[in-house]
């Protein structure tokens, strides 16, 4: 009998080249697993942290985001009912809709796992179809800024964020939709690519070229370089943890300092890519983050020459040349941060790199 590779390393069995029928494939309880889609207007709208964060909250578990550019025939098979049913209200321009939607644009999708009834479950926290009809407290509710008579009006499908799986059977065909083997995606394993940011005292010190040179004599790709002036938000995002946790320095107008020394500053970011700990690698290679407590042979401790005390006593930030991201949720979020959310196409793993095992093929 063939067989299909299925998520979990199983494979599933097949008759007649299809699935076989049945919730439960090989130990891939479909009831207990969905599939998220969020659509092109929440990636767009910069929305997707956001509701799988909502998701999550609510105690459902998410693994195996990827995000990725659609092929035509994927939203085709997710809203086959649409599309096949003769029952619902004619729309001869639906297929047209579908296209313009979701053709060739950017969504990112995910497993969630949780107890027997998560489809239903999913379903009451996205809200209704119509965002201008979901109940406050839902994804669509309180997200959500469309509406059907909008969407009738402009001929176009409406903006509704996310779509989740509507049962075990929906949930086994969106799976082999978006996770199947064969597919093309634009996506970066940010277990193995981490975000550079060239400090502001790096870049007025003329030594980007030596920092991104040191990265690269360890190991890692180095692509997408670019040269930016720092607009006050990225910096607020990116060091979100300081100005939440006031605590560590509560002498310091952190905002102020911040603001300081970013605000309208030239910073080099590019990404790194190696193997999947190259977080810890980086961490280890750019040393501590007081240059004078760095080893000899990192960055900072080679090429640093500001310490902590001394920020300290000018009641400033201390000067340490270079970011890395300390993980695979910070490299993502570093990446919307610094090249834009919106510029998944930087994403594509340098072809010299093997690709890692996607979920579908392990």
């Amino acid at each position: 009998m063939a067989a299909l590779r299925g998520e979990f390393g199983r494979r599933f069995p097949v008759s007649g080249g299809r699935p076989m029928s049945g919730t439960v494939v090989e130990g891939i309880d479909f009831d207990r697993w969905a599939v998220i889609l969020c659509k092109p207007d929440a990636v767009a709208r910069g929305l997707v942290e956001q509701i799988l964060e909502r998701i999550s909250a609510a105690g459902v578990a998410i693994s195996g985001r990827l995000d990725l550019i659609t092929e035509t025939w994927q939203p085709h098979v997710v809203y086959r009912d649409l599309l096949a049913d003769t029952g619902r209200r004619h729309l001869p321009d639906l297929p047209m809709w579908i296209d313009a939607a979701f053709a060739d644009r950017h969504v990112t999708v995910a497993l969630a796992h949780g107890e027997p009834g998560l489809h239903a479950r999913l379903r009451q926290l996205i809200g209704h179809t119509d965002p201008s009809r979901a109940a406050t407290g839902t994804i669509r509710g309180d997200l959500g800024d469309d509406s059907l008579t909008a969407a009738g009006e402009e001929q176009r499908l409406v903006r509704n964020l996310i779509h989740t799986s509507d049962d075990a059977a929906s949930a086994r065909r969106e799976y082999g939709t978006w996770y199947g083997p064969g597919r093309r995606l634009q996506t970066a394993d940010f277990d193995r690519c981490s975000v550079i940011l060239c400090k502001p005292d790096a870049v007025e010190r003329g030594l980007t070229d030596a920092v991104l040179a040191r990265i690269e004599a360890a190991g890692c790709t180095i692509a997408s370089r670019r040269t930016v002036a720092v607009q006050a938000w990225q910096v607020h995002v990116h060091y979100w943890d300081l100005l939440v946790d006031a605590d560590h320095f509560p002498d310091r107008d952190i905002p102020a300092c911040l603001d300081d020394v970013y605000a309208g500053k030239a910073v080099t970011v590019a990404l790194a890519y190696g193997e999947p700990d190259i977080h810890l690698q980086l961490r280890q290679l750019i040393g501590h983050f007081d240059p004078l407590r760095a080893a000899p042979g990192t960055i900072r401790g080679d090429l640093g020459h500001d310490s902590l005390e001394r920020a300290l006593d000018e009641k400033r930030l201390v000067h340490n040349l270079v970011h890395t991201s300390d993980d695979a949720g910070a490299a993502r979020r570093d990446f919307g941060t610094w090249f834009g959310a919106d510029r998944r196409d930087l994403l594509t793993v340098p072809a010299h790199i093997p690709a890692q095992p996607t979920s579908a093929d392990r």
